[in-house]
């Protein structure tokens, strides 16, 4: 692809942008939100004409591209959402639009066959026939998705944040068939935030910024700080910045904590200005942990206590008036909502500082989220634009900014920078360290390590429904997290370290 160039009105989105893929390689594209990313993906896709440049495929130039002539050319795109028909079964949803039968008739045995062969020869698994994609977990859905494209000619296979959903075993494992492919000679354009994994994985990475490319650099000859400094266009320096919080008194106090059949006697303390990390594979009760805390699941054993007050939060509502605040993993569902304009959503959970017998003070509620927009410098054209307009970075600031206007206590993350550009999870990692400063005590849930090591005071590991190590100081080490995640290493040989 060579200098393509898009314009959605007065807004460029691409500029003279270039992008020249091998086979048999895996490459990186990576940039912030709004770098043009998406919108070259999207012309490669054939969903949107470029307005100039010219693209190759195989050597050969190609005119106006539409989705059905990029799949007759071997192009396949792996979707962040997994797009896949939820009733349909795994060999259906695998053979779409290419069913296999007898004339007019379909054979739902022999594309459930001919499935489990792909999945058996590129995954080392197989799924139950009659399984329904909506039965599946989040993995095995991303592994349909590779397989659907798989079953057809496949020379180029693009994927857009493949691993988000996934915890490391499943990522290990998805690498593994991404280097098989790639040994195949099979092109992958991987996308993804999470520079670590671009590192490990890519063997030529296209960095973005403003609508063009503004380079194309090898990991294994540079530094992931200098392709994170292209794409801001800065060094970012610490990509964790450093925190002046004065440890206080306790905030939090969860004492014997147990969930039948999730976890069991759970206890920790969290004081003002601390941030506390907890983290444990899929399926430990790390989860599960978090969900008590704001009531979304009720713990059957223990106490949580909130400044020395005993709360049993049998809902959200029990949470928030306690003090208690939660940004979900998933915020589009659960953060946020779309529909919804940018005040609205910040003074969500807040409407009773706002409201006099049941009319919103409009200019007061305007006040706070313009305070809070300019704070958290949440790029929007305006407090009335509708949330889904903005950036994945910006609406979880937007959905910070409802706890703040809700002045909350507490602050429980989970994956709190989930999906999020470096640029933005800077921010995110500079606000949490304002929160943690005014006194705030902060619990992060996150499967990131170098997230959990570069902004913790502790961290908790859960392992199968216990409460197996706490680190901090010099044991604060990915390394050591990760083998007391996966039961590598016994709690005395924990302490040991």
């Amino acid at each position: 692809m060579k200098g393509i160039c898009k314009a959605f009105g007065p807004v460029k989105a691409l500029v003279d942008a270039s992008l020249e893929v091998m086979p048999g390689t895996i490459h990186g594209l990576v940039g912030q939100n709004g770098a043009g990313k998406s919108t070259i993906i999207k012309v490669l896709a054939g969903i949107i004409a470029p307005d100039a440049g010219s693209i190759e495929i195989g050597g050969r130039p190609v005119g106006r591209l539409t989705p059905a002539s990029v799949e007759r050319l071997g192009i396949h795109f792996i979707h962040q959402d997994r797009l896949l028909v939820p009733t349909a079964t795994v060999g259906e949803a695998v053979f779409l639009r290419h069913e296999i039968g007898f004339g007019a008739f379909i054979s739902r045995r022999r594309m459930a066959a001919a499935a489990n062969e792909l999945l058996k020869r590129y995954f080392g698994i197989e799924l139950p026939a009659g399984a329904l994609i909506k039965d599946l977990t989040t993995a095995q859905q991303k592994i349909v998705q590779i397989t659907r494209a798989l079953a057809q000619k496949t020379a180029v296979l693009v994927l857009d944040e493949p691993t988000a959903s996934l915890v490391k075993t499943e990522v290990d494992s998805l690498f593994a068939v991404l280097r098989r492919l790639k040994a195949d000679g099979i092109a992958i354009i991987f996308i993804s935030h999470y520079m670590q994994e671009i590192d490990q994985l890519c063997d030529v990475v296209t960095v973005m910024r403003n609508g063009a490319d503004v380079g194309t650099v090898r990991p294994a000859e540079t530094s992931i700080d200098k392709i994170i400094a292209m794409m801001i266009a800065r060094d970012v320096g610490a990509m964790f910045p450093k925190r002046k919080a004065a440890i206080g008194a306790p905030v939090l106090d969860v004492s014997q904590l147990g969930l039948a059949g999730r976890f069991e006697d759970i206890s920790f303390t969290i004081r003002q200005g601390e941030i506390v990390g907890i983290t444990g594979l899929l399926g430990s009760g790390a989860k599960e942990i978090v969900n008590c805390l704001f009531g979304l699941q009720t713990a059957d054993k223990g106490t949580i206590a909130v400044e020395g007050r005993s709360v049993h939060p049998s809902g959200p509502y029990d949470a928030v008036a306690a003090g208690l605040a939660l940004l979900p993993e998933d915020r589009r569902a659960h953060g946020i909502a779309l529909d919804l304009s940018v005040r609205e959503n910040v003074s969500l959970a807040s409407l009773g500082r706002y409201s006099s017998k049941g009319l919103i003070k409009r200019a007061e509620e305007g006040r706070q989220v313009d305070a809070l927009i300019r704070e958290l410098t949440i790029k929007t054209p305006g407090k009335d634009v509708l949330v889904r307009q903005l950036s994945g970075g910006n609406q979880q600031k937007v959905s910070i900014a409802k706890w703040l206007s809700c002045q909350s206590r507490i602050y429980v993350l989970d994956e709190p920078t989930v999906a999020v550009d470096i640029a933005a999870k800077v921010e995110i990692y500079g606000l949490l360290n304002r929160l943690a400063e005014r006194g705030a005590a902060i619990l992060m849930l996150s499967s990131d390590l170098l997230e959990l090591t570069g902004m913790c005071d502790r961290v908790l590991v859960v392992y199968r429904g216990a409460l197996t190590g706490e680190f901090s100081g010099a044991r604060l080490d990915s390394d050591l997290l990760l083998a007391a995640s996966s039961g590598a290493s016994r709690p005395s040989e924990m302490e040991a370290a």
